[in-house]
């Protein structure tokens, strides 16, 4: 199946068979949940309260068109758990966005929150529309009618959104000023990923990126891999993958492979990074200017130290993982290796970081945003970096630590650290 990436490494367009892949996202999420339940010793009633948001709201937003007429579109917003504070999730303008969807990545950002001790649950939101194909005027206006139909259950307090797919800083500066409206006052711990001028916080933009660069390092520690001079391949070029090449490179690193939408380059000597991240677009695509270009799978499959896919879902499967030759896998994207292929690499000893630790700089960097927003004092983008490094370096022992003490692997330990804090949040509350 041909999918393309955002500049968040996203997929923007899927083909048949997507709405199967959405539940088959939100199965094998509450199966884990479920597994990891059990090896807590938590009981049944545990599972049955975490296994499905708390509540999901579905809102019908209409809109003026430019050319005079009104377009109706449909929007959600799911809350997973509360148990530990306010909701806290992105929102994605997406032609694909479901119910489903929305729920499983709500239930994702519960168990990110919970990796990397955030006083939040998870939420998460999108609307059904193709921002590609409507103006500046049009997406501010679905932006705040959005935000007029999900404020009641939304807040500093409550849920607190930030940008996702296809979504971004002017976005999140137009749902600010709406909710700023209804509330009467300024409101700019209402959500994040804002321009710094309007309460945004240094090196936001960068996060996810920052942490998934931390988690290399953190497993190249345990796997006696110096990064300097190491191979790493990073499957996506949007803005997760742009900026970990970046940063590997400016470590020392020699990143022999990069892909995007359209194929993938690679060179054993290493790539010039800057001069790919001069020629990329806005959606991170760059190979469609080279002849020398080979498939997405044929990349994965290529000898390295480090892979890092950092594109779309379901990459590594049953069918290659096998194929892979890289001693560390660290997931910057949303569910790339299924969970056959995660029993397969554990079992050839290939230290995988799941996506829900590895792609927590993101959240964690919101979460300061907000802190600072709270607080009205902003701190320096290497304040913010300190903070971030040691979020991720004490996340990372923990999971690591839980895989060793419980015999189980990355991922299931991840699901581990990241349910204790809500269900006991949860269980102290009376609710189970």
């Amino acid at each position: 199946m041909k999918v393309a990436v955002d500049v968040n490494g996203e997929r923007v367009q899927k083909q048949d068979g997507s709405q199967n892949e959405t539940l088959d996202l939100l199965s094998s999420t509450q199966s884990i949940i479920k597994m990891a339940v059990r090896k807590l010793g938590y009981s049944e009633e545990m599972y049955e309260l975490l296994k499905e948001p708390l509540r999901i709201l579905t809102v019908r937003i209409p809109v003026r068109m430019d050319d005079g007429s009104t377009k109706i579109f449909i929007g959600y917003r799911s809350q997973h758990n509360d148990a530990v504070g306010p909701t806290k999730g992105g929102i994605r303008f997406h032609p694909e966005v479901s119910e489903e969807e929305v729920k499983a990545l709500s239930m994702w950002m519960s168990l990110k929150c919970g990796i990397v001790d955030l006083p939040y649950g998870g939420g998460k939101g999108g609307i059904i529309c193709d921002p590609r194909s409507m103006s500046f005027l049009e997406l501010e206006r679905l932006s705040r009618g959005y935000v007029r139909a999900i404020s009641q259950i939304v807040g500093p307090t409550k849920d607190i959104p930030a940008p996702d797919v296809y979504t971004n800083p002017q976005i999140m500066a137009w749902m600010m000023d709406e909710y700023s409206r209804i509330q009467e006052f300024d409101s700019p711990g209402f959500i994040t990923g804002k321009p710094i001028v309007l309460g945004g916080s240094q090196g936001r933009e960068s996060a996810t990126a920052a942490g998934v660069t931390i988690c290399i390092e953190e497993a190249a520690k345990r796997r006696g891999i110096p990064i300097k001079g190491s191979r790493i391949i990073i499957q996506g070029f949007g803005n997760a993958g742009s900026y970990l090449a970046k940063f590997m490179k400016d470590a020392g690193a020699k990143v022999i492979g990069i892909s995007d939408a359209y194929g993938a380059l690679y060179d054993p000597a290493g790539l010039d990074i800057d001069y790919l991240l001069d020629r990329r677009d806005s959606f991170g695509t760059v190979t469609n200017l080279f002849t020398n270009v080979i498939t997405n799978q044929e990349l994965l499959e290529k000898e390295c130290e480090i892979l890092v896919p950092a594109a779309i879902s379901n990459q590594i499967t049953g069918e290659n993982a096998n194929k892979i030759k890289a001693d560390i896998i660290v997931e910057a994207a949303n569910g790339p290796t299924t969970l056959e292929a995660t029993h397969i690499l554990t079992n050839r000893n290939v230290l995988l970081v799941p996506d829900v630790l590895a792609s927590s700089g993101g959240v964690t960097v919101s979460y300061f945003e907000w802190v600072q927003n709270n607080q009205g004092f902003y701190w320096s983008e290497e304040e913010v970096a300190q903070r971030l490094r040691t979020k991720i370096v004490d996340s990372f022992e923990r999971v690591f630590s839980t895989a060793q003490q419980y015999q189980v692997d990355m991922r299931l330990a991840a699901y581990m650290v990241g349910i204790r804090k809500m269900a006991e949040a949860s269980h102290f509350r009376g609710w189970v």
